[in-house]
């Protein structure tokens, strides 16, 4: 039976946050909110977790799970060959709707899906994400939707879809926007906007003037 806790009360968000993390350690899955939509997340490093939540979804691997982070320092241990414009991108932008595709670092031993050997990751503006993955540390979170259903910007659309394959549901009321983020590539040597989002190319542009933006 799923449980669900309201981050709007102070006592329920502390009994929320804590038995969510206690359930991703679990393996089990949870959904929390960000900045953009509601994210079903589950530990990055349990492949069993992971395939879980695709299976939740009704997602196959040909669509891996990005991976979010509760601080930019983080990056150090997940990517490799991050460049200077990579980092600009995370200065300008992190927290917030940016998601970055990068280089994993090649001695992880995780299995997100057919990544061939990169990982989106993103750092979300939201309180109550971000303190559970201070808390948990990295986790591979998706919307938190059924595959080719809208994503949800409140925890009732989520939970109407996910129901029962869901642990704990953190309920931190409606989303701020219905966007998701904007995908930038930075595994070569020009940033490449791969989905525009929240972000606009002109808006990452200010920040790297070379970005292409993919066809």
């Amino acid at each position: 039976m799923a449980r669900r806790y309201d981050c709007g009360d102070a006592t329920d968000r502390k009994t929320g946050l804590r038995e969510a993390a206690s359930a991703v350690r679990r393996g089990e899955l949870v959904v929390l909110p960000t900045d953009t939509v509601y994210g079903i997340g589950a530990d990055a490093f349990n492949a069993e977790a992971v395939g879980d939540l695709l299976e939740a979804k009704g997602r196959g691997r040909s669509m891996p799970t990005p991976v979010l982070v509760g601080s930019p320092n983080t990056l150090h241990g997940l990517v490799t060959d991050f460049s200077e414009q990579a980092w600009e991108l995370v200065d300008a932008f992190w927290p917030g709707a940016l998601t970055l595709v990068a280089r994993h670092q090649p001695s992880l031993t995780w299995d997100l899906g057919e990544t061939g050997g990169t990982v989106a990751v993103r750092m979300p503006l939201h309180p109550v994400a971000i303190e559970l993955l201070t808390d948990f540390g990295p986790m591979a979170v998706s919307s938190a939707n059924l595959t080719g259903h809208p994503s949800p910007q409140d925890c009732d659309a989520a939970q109407d879809m996910l129901g029962d394959s869901v642990s704990v549901y953190l309920d931190g009321g409606p989303t701020p926007a219905a966007v998701p983020s904007s995908i930038v590539d930075v595994t070569g040597k020009v940033p490449v906007l791969l989905r525009a989002g929240a972000l606009t190319a002109e808006q990452l542009r200010e920040v790297v003037p070379d970005l292409e933006v993919a066809n």
